[in-house]
């Protein structure tokens, strides 16, 4: 049976149906951070017509994958002072942030550029809490790649420095403004979904061993665990629902590649599978998988009591919301059951909307996420306010990784997930 001819009332969602001068005139004049468990709630956007004085004078550490963001296009933002340890990315991050000013490596930026205000760090992942404690220890703001942390007592290092510097921190993870997250978040924020009772993310990136080597030298990718990179698939709840994760267990995959073999972080697994417990009671499986006949991809589905969500699955299927109705269906033996409501939901192109300045309403990195995660960092630091992903919250999406990946290597065990959220005040 299908509901073809009938009429049922429908919520109103973000997005649906709506030309781009409407959905823009629902967001005017507010940057939606979503209700996450720091309590950000609505956040002010820092508009054109809006101009603060002041410019945040930042230096990017990382030539890589620090050279893909937009702080040279932000209106309270300069780009002093750029580094990397190869020659041939410090010119390129000269290139890109049109900066004149370049050092040989992070420690020399900081010892010699003094009136920087803030560094944004995209080394290498062992690296990201030397490297911000380093930072905070020279008075700097911090914003970093992903993961936060390598260890759970490196988890409670980071906040423990950040709390006592009283500096600001935000991790720079590209799931929370990936134009489908925007879009559930505010799904969830209008009650659209009822209650989410269980979601499943997962991050699938086959051939990263071709970053392994370089030069015949192994990186610190090698035979990095799936697990501690777990942040773009555990944004896609904690940032929508603001759950914290409190135990889970994990499968891992490995074939005994002799790639894997002699990698520093002993792990023998290309794959790995967790089932998380939430705070609420809910169920949430994240799959972090590096090999096999898979489509890469950084998607989510959540499932409510009155709505749920799926993303484009690249096999031509669209991001689809299904609805409960009063309709109903037959099965294939003959019983009755609820027919549910299906519609196709066409993502809205939120970087090209008033969330942005308008100097940063362009496509960029991971889905559109760049120029938010630049925007936003500035803008906390311009307005004096904790950023969406503040130290408590990037600890909340790396910690439960961690775990997993232990429990992989105990071959699934079901273990506790330590609560870092212990905010002063």
């Amino acid at each position: 049976m299908t509901d073809k001819g009938k009429k049922h009332n429908k919520p109103a969602l973000p997005g649906r149906q709506a030309e781009p001068r409407q959905q823009n005139a629902v967001w005017r004049r507010r940057f939606i951070l979503g209700g996450t468990a720091s309590g950000l709630g609505l956040m002010r956007m820092v508009h054109a017509q809006q101009p603060q004085e002041r410019k945040v004078r930042v230096g990017i550490v990382g030539g890589r994958f620090g050279s893909t963001f937009q702080f040279h296009e932000h209106p309270h933002c300069l780009v002093a002072a750029v580094t990397d340890l190869r020659p041939e990315r410090r010119k390129r991050l000269q290139q890109v942030y049109q900066c004149p000013t370049a050092y040989d490596s992070m420690e020399e930026m900081l010892r010699h550029h003094r009136q920087l205000d803030a560094v944004a760090i995209f080394t290498e992942a062992p690296n990201h809490v030397p490297h911000t404690l380093e930072a905070l220890r020279a008075g700097k703001h911090v914003l970093c790649a992903v993961p936060a942390a390598m260890t759970l007592e490196e988890c409670e290092k980071l906040i423990e420095a950040v709390n006592r510097s009283g500096l600001t921190y935000m991790m720079a993870e590209t799931g929370y403004w990936q134009q489908f997250t925007i879009s559930v978040r505010e799904f969830y924020k209008h009650g659209a979904f009822g209650q989410i009772y269980a979601a499943y993310s997962m991050y699938r990136h086959p051939g990263l061993e071709s970053l392994w080597w370089e030069d015949g030298k192994a990186t610190w990718r090698h035979g990095f665990p799936p697990m501690h990179y777990p942040t773009h698939c555990t944004v896609h709840l904690i940032s929508i629902t603001g759950e914290r994760l409190t135990a889970v267990s994990c499968l891992g995959w490995g074939d005994d590649s002799p790639l894997l073999r002699g990698n520093p972080y002993n792990n023998p697994f290309w794959n790995e599978t967790a089932e998380f417990t939430t705070d609420r009671g809910h169920s949430f499986r994240v799959e972090v998988w590096w090999a096999g006949a898979h489509l890469g991809c950084e998607r989510a589905e959540w499932y409510g009591t009155k709505m749920s969500f799926i993303c484009d699955n690249r096999l031509g299927t669209p991001s689809t919301i299904i609805l409960t109705s009063p309709l109903e269906e037959l099965d294939s033996g003959g019983f009755r059951r609820a027919a549910a409501q299906v519609q196709r939901y066409n993502v809205p192109q939120w970087w090209n909307t008033e969330l942005l300045p308008p100097p940063l309403r362009h496509d960029s990195g991971h889905e559109g996420s760049h120029t938010f995660i630049t925007h936003e960092f500035i803008a906390a630091l311009v307005e004096e306010r904790r950023p969406a992903i503040d130290v408590y919250e990037a600890v909340a999406y790396t910690a439960p990784g961690i775990v997993a990946h232990q429990s992989a290597l105990r071959g699934g065990e079901r273990l506790s997930i330590p609560n870092f959220d212990r905010r002063p005040g």
